[in-house]
């Protein structure tokens, strides 16, 4: 005799495995640092159903971020951040060492610059290790790295915990888990992530991490666990890889205006060999941002003090330096060739675009800082305009002048440059821009607009590796 269990009851016990499932998974989470990482790995967590105490020195943005302001240009990330206060999951302090106290997993994400040596910076992450020497009682906490470190910094912040705080071995484990977010598309990044990396010393702890990401790793999301070292260098040699693709494109595209030869189609060329693949493969002038200056400066440093000749990376540093030099170079070209004179002096240049990239407000080692010193060594006078990185720009040259239209930042100029690949540039009225101009000069140093538009409104100009086009 088959009995049968009514349907109520099946849904009510699915219900309850739900629930259940979700409480087994449930954790409490510090993340130190409200920076580009923490504040999206942050409201990340939260997302997935966890219990976030983001924590930061920085009164004034912890009481910005309490009142729903978000200190940074990130999209999608102010509507993250709002959806999880309001639901409780997400909530914030500067109060470092009661956030310390108060949960048991802690996620380090302050930053790592650069330093002067071109090694990580590594002031930030031994302050938060200090605090957290100082806080560490009787209950094991899990200390996980976020923030990018060189290798061996997880086995340096064991080693400090024990000797300079005395904190039993057993009281604590250390994991890195390196952050593969881009800026722009960070919040996409968390939440779909390609890859998610995890290296311990403990595999009780990276069982309790890997527990966090199980809403990923349920999508789809392919974990990586490995030790403590190859995790850290898994970051660096990620994002150098990427930087030395960028910087090869670039030098075939400065090659390729040489000959007369279009990058785009040797990128398509190129990149439909899946050993190659297209990303990554967009000449422009030169990589910028919070990742791959320091981190392939940083990379090269490690190898130096460990006697590696890793000269692939270091002449992707040199490279991409003079990469940036390129828009002016071919600025001054294009004057040459209209007035006979290649001086800059009292011309009144353009520059659309101020951050390093598109989709941010984030100007780090952006190309365009390199094309205003230069236009400004020259002499001419610079107007600029930006969607979102003007006032980080203002902080550095705070006397050129800004426009918050990109018409009226170009009116009555000798030149426009393009730094910036806004995706709202590509919709620009060239035919109107080309009333407002003194001189149709343009230099699409992004390579974003259709060089035939530009012609057909009468413009003179260069690119990146496709000059053929213009002239």
């Amino acid at each position: 005799m088959i009995s049968t269990v009514p349907y109520h009851v099946c849904l009510m016990i699915q219900i309850m495995l739900i629930i259940f499932h979700g409480l087994l998974y449930t954790h409490n989470i510090t993340v130190i640092g409200t920076g580009y990482v923490g504040l999206v790995s942050g409201a990340g967590f939260a997302e997935l159903g966890h219990q976030v105490l983001c924590a930061d020195i920085d009164t004034q943005k912890i009481e910005q971020l309490k009142q729903g302001i978000i200190p940074i240009y990130e999209p999608g990330l102010d509507a993250l951040v709002a959806k999880n206060i309001a639901t409780g999951l997400l909530s914030f302090t500067n109060d470092v060492q009661n956030a310390v106290l108060k949960n048991d997993i802690l996620f380090i994400a302050v930053g790592t610059p650069m330093s002067d040596e071109g090694k990580a910076d590594l002031q930030y992450v031994y302050n938060v290790v200090d605090t957290i020497g100082k806080s560490i009682k009787n209950t094991h906490k899990i200390i996980v790295t976020k923030s990018t470190v060189p290798v061996n910094t997880g086995k340096e912040i064991r080693s400090m915990l024990e000797k300079e705080y005395s904190i039993p071995p057993h009281l604590f484990s250390v994991v890195s888990n390196p952050e593969f977010l881009r800026e722009g598309s960070a919040v996409e990044d968390f939440l779909n992530p390609d890859r998610i990396v995890l290296g311990a010393d403990n595999t009780q702890a990276l069982s309790i991490i890997k527990e966090i990401y199980q809403p990923l790793l349920d999508k789809g999301s392919i974990l990586i666990t490995t030790n403590l070292q190859t995790s850290e260098l898994i970051k660096y040699a990620a994002n150098a890889m990427l930087a030395l693709k960028l910087t090869f494109i670039n030098q075939i595209a400065n090659l390729a205006d040489k000959v007369s030869a279009d990058t785009k189609i040797i990128a398509q060329g190129i990149g439909s060999d899946k050993r190659i693949g297209y990303y990554f493969l967009n000449a422009g002038p030169g990589y910028g941002g919070s990742c791959f200056p320091k981190d392939t400066q940083a990379l090269w440093y490690i190898a130096h003090q460990h006697n590696v000749p890793l000269e692939i990376v270091k002449a992707t540093i040199i490279a991409n330096e003079y990469q940036k030099t390129v828009p002016v170079q071919k600025l001054k070209k294009l004057f040459k060739k209209k007035d006979v004179s290649g001086n800059l002096r009292g011309k009144k240049i353009a520059i659309l675009g101020l951050a390093f990239k598109g989709n941010t407000d984030d100007i780090r080692y952006s190309p365009a800082i390199t094309i205003i010193e230069q236009l400004l060594l020259e002499g001419a006078i610079v107007t600029a305009y930006d969607e979102a990185a003007i006032k980080n720009m203002k902080a550095l040259f705070p006397d050129i002048l800004y426009f918050d239209c990109p018409y009226e930042a170009v009116k009555n100029s000798d030149a426009i440059i393009i730094a910036t690949e806004w995706e709202s540039f590509k919709s620009l009225d060239f035919d109107y821009i080309a009333t407002l101009v003194k001189t149709k000069i343009i230099i699409d140093a992004r390579n974003i607009i259709d060089p035939q538009i530009l012609k057909g409104a009468g413009f003179f100009g260069d690119a990146i590796g496709q000059t053929y086009n213009y002239n």
